[in-house]
């Protein structure tokens, strides 16, 4: 593996890790900002308006990277990154952690510049399985953050953002020392209506047969945002567990994730076809949102994680059935309507199931589960109703590395 591979890999496996590391004890955090024990609206807040930053200028990151190269994009990101998590590290109140958001949103091409560069610099035969690495790398350091956030967190509540910061520091410097650029600048205009983050929906009303589809992603989006926006709050309400405790068991998720995504697709639509795939991955996400809901006991969290992994295998079964819904000469204008969904639904998501928890929390906690079960079934007609309007095509999960 040549040298500029293995730095963005590492730049990969600490990123994720930076970022796991704060969800265990964020509630924590603004808890003490705030002085309010009810701050699943902040939380909600705080990561929307990442999700609104970037939605925003990930369009224009892009260009700068195709105008200005992908190296001096990627550090603006690392250094954005950085600063965000000196800001949570040091905050005093509500507005510098908003701050802080707000920059590390504004600045977030990490992933999809290096996703740029390992595209440059990959032979077309090499890169799916340079992509599943990079995939690995990321589910690694988001294994490893939670669990090491939760366990700094509970020696002291800043030591998590200081060590995410360090990490991104690190990160900057070796991208800075190392990497070298791997696209050739280009002295083209941008094209500024290409930076208008809503300008790929207006495929949509183009060709109104992807709406089914489109709404689908959506859904899956935003109900994956409940996760990342209610866990560490409703963990700690329903069992008191402290950041390790929330830490490792979405370590142990991301474990079982990870391996889900990695053996089981590719078979299981063999098996069931895509359709059925993704129905299967639905019900046992379903299952496992139904145990937690109604949940006594701490174990029983960590006995169902396996089952609540399956929802591993609907996703890459789902992009294989979206991929069918259009010609190839439309692919390219599908993918970014797609894209737009997914932010989108990052930004509805966060704001939607936080203040929901915000209601439910004294009552029942776990009631937030079946709200997210409420959001999957409305997504399922839609996936029984799906067209196929091209001839099978399940080898595409083999194709993306599954």
């Amino acid at each position: 593996m040549n040298r500029p591979l293995i730095v963005i890999f590492a730049s990969i496996v600490l990123d994720a890790v930076g970022i796991g590391l704060i969800f265990p004890i964020l509630p924590s955090l603004l808890q003490e900002v705030t002085h309010s024990n009810d701050v699943a609206p902040y939380i909600g807040t705080m990561t929307a308006l990442y999700a609104v930053m970037q939605f925003i200028f990930a369009p224009v990151l892009g260009a700068l990277s195709d105008r200005l190269g992908r190296r001096p994009v990627l550090l603006i990101s690392l250094a954005g990154a950085a600063i965000n998590y000196s800001f949570l590290a040091v905050a005093s109140n509500l507005g510098m952690l908003l701050l802080g958001r707000a920059i590390a949103g504004l600045t977030s091409a990490n992933i999809s510049v290096a996703t740029a560069y390992i595209t440059d610099i990959s032979p077309e035969h090499m890169r799916a399985r340079r992509f599943g690495l990079f995939n690995a790398m990321f589910g690694i350091g988001f294994i490893i953050g939670p669990v090491l956030g939760g366990a700094l967190g509970d020696h002291w509540l800043r030591l998590p953002f200081i060590a995410a910061a360090v990490l991104n520091a690190c990160n900057l410097l070796l991208a800075f020392l190392v990497l070298p650029e791997s696209r050739t600048p280009t002295r083209e205009k941008i094209d500024l209506s290409a930076l208008n983050p809503l300008r790929p929906l207006r495929f949509v009303f183009s060709v109104k047969s992807v709406l089914p589809i489109i709404f689908i992603f959506f859904v899956f989006s935003a109900t994956g945002e409940a996760y990342g926006t209610c866990w560490a709050l409703w963990s700690s309400d329903a069992f008191q567990w402290n950041g390790l405790w929330i830490g490792l068991s979405l370590g142990t998720f991301g474990v079982c994730q990870t391996l889900a995504q990695a053996f089981l697709p590719g078979p299981t639509v063999k098996l069931l076809g895509e359709r059925s795939a993704v129905l299967t991955g639905v019900a046992g996400v379903c299952i496992a949102l139904t145990v937690m809901a109604f949940a006594t006991q701490s174990w029983m969290i960590f006995a169902i994680m396996p089952v609540f992994a399956l929802g591993g295998i609907g996703v890459p079964a789902l992009q294989s059935l979206a991929t069918r819904q259009v010609d190839e000469s439309q692919q390219g204008q599908f993918q970014g309507v797609l894209a737009s969904a997914v932010s989108l639904a990052s930004i509805v998501g966060p704001l939607a199931f936080s203040s929901l928890y915000f209601v439910v929390k004294e009552q029942w906690p776990g009631a937030i589960w079946l709200s997210v079960i409420v959001v999957y079934a409305i997504s399922v007609p839609m996936v029984l109703g799906l067209r196929l309007k091209t001839p099978a095509a399940a080898s595409a999960i083999e194709s993306v590395g599954f």
